[in-house]
């Protein structure tokens, strides 16, 4: 069997399973199959697990239980989302083996509607970097350009799904961290309202800022995997207990009246002139569909990627805390005492990355510099809330570019952090006002795809999904596909 995830959305597979035209296992198999033909030019999965993906199918096929649209359709998962009896070791060195013994939220609902995971997909050490290029493992490479970065941290489930080996697949997103890769390999990201996702069972870097989000070809798809993955969950202090609406009831493409708020930071200073121009086309074209655009100003956005990366750092050097050789993952030998432990486990385990942030974290909360970083960094992000609080109560979406630049060379930017850092300043923000934040393809600069990002305001999703179907519907810009899609 030979299957195009490019010729089939979610609903369009669910209607074949439902129709007969092929079983869960054969479409298991297939993807399997595609996924060991062409990751080895991706290296976008670390793992697949096609024992317990196959059995799930045959299950599935069983009981012939194809109710929900997403039974007996194949995913990824990032790595950093656990997963009961399968390696999950969030790329990191430190977790090389570890197996959870219990599935995260996320997965539990996924796997309640039929959905089956075929593997791990790569990352970022812990989620920290932006380009897939932190991994213990492997580096991952753009579906578009295979000497271009992905983007991070969730590279890998925005190239597997770019490239055509799954329909869709999950991420977390801290700092951008599903919009950026999204953006990268021209495919739709949604960064959930904090609180609408569990975040029970994602190995945690910023406690106050992650949240798990799916990746997909379209907008409608992403609002269906939306509609299993949100929820309440009891296991989760900061769960929002929000009713989770259809987030598909408003993908009518009519978007007459909505007013759109554009702001000025976002094409101001290390913008890429072409990729200014195609998103300002691209809002000239939802202007043309009957929305009205107005220029606004988000003052304080210059400021949110030093105070996005001490809260995030300091966040992550105490969650990070729990590893440490004693109670699970990579233990360093010979050594002479707890104390002794504690620091090689460490050394040997986490990679770079990992050990610039844990320290900076540090630094920013211990006594000396509590109050001129940590309290300002707070402070800060207290004052971007207002700023988007003021813009959205007079708009309904905010709209600009997703990330500054196309996908650019592998190797080029992961020596300089503070590039990386900066490259983060049209996603930071969405984060530390925990708003929901949607990339969808803009077009094409130098045949590298640009994300357009629409913001929403908390818990309105659906606008957001509106505004990013009739941008998608009216430009088609899904249908064209990476060559390394079209490869037999």
């Amino acid at each position: 069997m030979k299957i195009d995830f490019f010729d089939n959305d979610l609903t369009s597979l669910h209607n074949a399973l439902l129709n007969k035209q092929f079983t869960a296992s054969e479409l298991t198999k297939a993807t399997l199959e595609k996924i060991e033909k062409t990751d080895d030019k991706l290296h976008a999965f670390i793992m697949t697990n096609p024992e317990i993906a196959l059995s799930q199918a045959e299950s599935i096929d069983e009981k012939q239980d194809f109710v929900h649209v997403l039974s007996g359709l194949p995913l990824a998962l990032k790595d950093n989302i656990a997963t009961k009896g399968i390696e999950t070791t969030g790329a990191s060195k430190i977790l090389e083996g570890f197996k959870p013994v219990y599935d995260a939220t996320v997965v539990e609902k996924l796997n309640q509607d039929g959905a089956i995971s075929v593997g791990k997909a790569n990352m970022d050490e812990f989620a920290m970097g932006g380009s897939t290029e932190t991994s213990y493992y492997n580096k991952t490479a753009n579906a578009w350009d295979q000497t271009k970065v992905p983007g991070g941290s969730s590279g890998g489930s925005a190239a597997a799904v770019a490239a055509g080996l799954v329909p869709f697949a999950l991420g977390s997103d801290t700092g951008g961290s599903i919009r950026q890769p999204a953006a990268f390999n021209g495919i739709v990201g949604m960064k959930p309202t904090y609180g609408r996702v569990s975040r029970w069972g994602l190995f945690a870097m910023a406690s106050s800022l992650d949240q798990v989000g799916p990746f997909t070809r379209t907008v409608k798809d992403n609002a269906l995997v939306l509609n299993t993955i949100a929820g309440f969950d009891i296991k989760d202090s900061t769960a929002s207990k929000r009713e989770v609406p259809d987030f598909t009831a408003q993908l009518t493409g009519n978007i007459k009246g909505l007013k759109i708020a554009v702001p000025k930071e976002y094409f101001g200073e290390g913008i890429d002139p072409k990729v200014a121009t195609t998103v300002k086309a691209a809002i000239a074209q939802l202007e043309a569909m009957g929305a009205t655009v107005d220029e606004v100003s988000l003052p304080h956005t210059k400021y949110g990627v030093a105070a996005y990366y001490i809260i995030m750092s300091s966040e992550a050097s105490s969650n990070l805390q729990r590893y440490d050789g004693v109670r699970y993952g990579y233990r360093a030998d010979d050594v002479k005492n707890l104390e002794d432990l504690y620091v090689k486990t460490r050394s040997e385990g986490f990679g770079d990355e990992v050990k610039r942030r844990i320290m900076l974290g540090t630094f920013s909360l211990s006594a000396g510099a509590y109050d001129a970083f940590f309290k300002k960094a707070a402070k800060i992000r207290t004052l971007l809330i207002e700023d988007f609080n003021k813009v959205f109560a007079n708009y309904d979406v905010i709209v600009g570019p997703t990330a500054p630049t196309v996908a650019y060379g592998l190797g080029e930017e992961v020596d300089d952090p503070t590039a990386m850092y900066l490259a983060d300043v049209l996603t930071v923000p969405v984060n530390l006002a925990g708003l929901p934040g949607l990339s969808v393809n803009a077009g094409f600069v130098d045949g590298l795809p640009v994300g357009l990002q629409i913001i929403g305001k908390p818990f309105d999703e659906q606008t957001v999904y509106q505004t990013g179907y009739a941008f998608e519907q009216a430009t088609r810009l899904f249908e064209q596909i990476p060559d390394i899609a079209k490869e037999d």
